[in-house]
């Protein structure tokens, strides 16, 4: 029997032809195309730089749909079905930034490993925040209704294609994404059976504000400005004065919130030479450092960066502020499309995102007992070398979740996972390569929760263990310190 059940979901068990979905009928939904597409010739709308993840993609049923759940809104959705040997699950993908786009590479990797996969753009198309330039409608789909929307038609669309509902369904996301993951947690606890939320922009009513606050730090005047060549000598003060605490050298810290690094140790003693940083630049580098707090109360509002993360300040810090914390105060807050950025106020223009904000896109509610309860798991993970979201956000949001719910409750349902070395979403110099999707579904449908997760990098070669939070990988002094053999998981003394 167990052959025959595994034989199901490895044939095309298609319930209909492709071109006729086009004829399906589903709420607030009109289907615009429904067409099959032979292996390998996919070609995006917009073809991005590097190797293609398209031309080694299976045959597939390419479904693309406009939602209008509200009078204002314009949702444009794809769902890509396996043509043949379909897992018999699905997962939805994330988006970035302020979306607007459908997420193609996700969804061809999503695709290749046979399971069938939904995107939105969440009901805009052009770049930027002016899309919520009264249009509230637009924000709400933007918040959380998209994705919502998107994952009932899908599933509408799967069902009538195969002739049964997935198996599984899970949602994997970065960023934006993340925020996305956690907000269906919070929001729609039975669309999913398991949710990875990565680098989670989930407190988007104190992020977009700290997303400010540090540009503002290093434009406060001309001379607090650190330009982007002095960041490798801050970088490797930071390194000389704490890369040794975890017990080896090797360019990566695995706990930064160990290391207390004050940037005047590298204060210019005469001349502003790019070997040091002059006053003004020091007291630049702290505020970077230190947690966005409230003007009159002093309450924090949101942390900060971590030592480590200094290759990557030009995203926050560099000439110009980001786009998207911009955009914000431009075309949702004050609704001016020449608000100027320097004129924000930390007590009152953060007031007035949280009121904005906080019913529709913020994602920190902690009581996830719905999600939980149905057997859903939940996996975050965050580098600490994010750029552009403090990595302690994911850490406090896991403490209230844990907090609310208790340890064991949430163990048993939510893991953390704090990346050493790695930027936002991947990239820089830790292991910042694993395998989230497959420890997940381990999780969800074998019972298996994953009490470490193997990362990897090149160049050198190396494995670590990524441990959950607030344990960190120790080295057990023997053997090579680029394989993961040789480390444990250990809570920090």
């Amino acid at each position: 029997m167990k052959l025959f059940v595994t034989l199901l979901t490895a044939l095309p068990l298609l319930a209909v032809d492709c071109t006729t979905l086009t004829s399906l009928k589903l709420p607030t939904t009109t289907i615009t195309a429904a067409q099959t597409v032979a292996a390998g010739a996919f070609t995006p709308p917009a073809p991005g730089r590097g190797p293609s993840p398209f031309t080694t993609l299976p045959a597939f049923c390419r479904v693309t749909a406009t939602l209008t759940p509200s009078p204002d809104s314009d949702i444009k959705i794809e769902v890509w079905l396996p043509a043949t040997h379909w897992n018999g699950k699905f997962e939805a993908v994330g988006n970035g930034g302020w979306a607007g786009n459908i997420s193609y590479p996700a969804l061809a990797t999503a695709l290749a490993r046979g399971y069938a996969t939904a995107s939105t753009d969440t009901g805009h198309s052009t770049p930027g925040g002016s899309f919520a330039l009264n249009h509230p409608e637009k924000l709400v789909d933007f918040g959380h209704r998209a994705v919502h929307e998107m994952t009932v038609q899908a599933k509408a669309l799967i069902a009538a294609f195969y002739g049964n509902q997935p198996s599984k369904s899970y949602w994997n996301g970065c960023s934006t994404g993340g925020r996305q993951g956690l907000m269906s947690a919070q929001r729609y606890p039975s669309d999913f059976d398991g949710i990875i939320a990565g680098a989670p922009a989930n407190y988007m009513s104190h992020l977009q504000p700290w997303s400010l606050w540090v540009p503002m730090a290093v434009h406060q005047s001309e001379a607090s400005y650190i330009p982007p060549a002095k960041y490798p000598i801050i970088h490797k003060a930071v390194l000389e004065a704490c890369d040794a605490l975890d017990g080896v050298r090797d360019g990566v810290l695995e706990d930064p919130t160990r290391c207390h690094f004050d940037p005047k140790t590298i204060e210019c003693k005469g001349a502003d030479i790019t070997s040091c940083l002059t006053p003004p630049q020091v007291e630049a580098a702290r505020k970077i450092y230190s947690p966005m707090t409230h003007p009159r109360t002093g309450l924090k509002l949101f942390p900060a960066l971590e030592p480590g993360s200094e290759m990557g300040w030009t995203g926050l810090a560099g000439p110009q502020p980001m786009g998207i914390p911009v955009d914000t105060f431009k075309y949702m807050v004050h609704a001016n499309p020449n608000w100027d950025w320097k004129a924000i106020d930390f007590d009152k223009d953060v007031a007035a995102v949280e009121k904005l904000f906080a019913p529709i896109i913020d994602a920190v509610n902690p009581n996830l007992s719905p999600f939980f309860s149905r057997g859903g798991k939940l996996l975050m993970y965050h580098g600490w070398n994010d750029q552009l979201i403090a990595p302690r956000n994911s850490v406090d949001y896991f403490d209230t979740v844990r907090y609310t719910l208790g340890t064991a409750k949430t163990l048993d349902a939510m893991r953390l996972y704090m990346v050493p070395g790695m930027g936002h979403c991947n990239g820089g110099d830790g292991t910042g390569t694993f395998d989230v999707l497959g420890n997940l579904e381990r999780w969800v449908e074998q019972g298996q929760a994953p009490d470490t997760i193997q990362a990897s990098r090149t160049n050198p070669a190396r494995t670590r263990p990524l441990c959950q939070w607030p344990k960190i990988a120790v080295y057990s002094g023997i053997g090579s310190t680029d394989d993961a053999a040789n480390f444990n998981c250990k809570v920090a003394p």
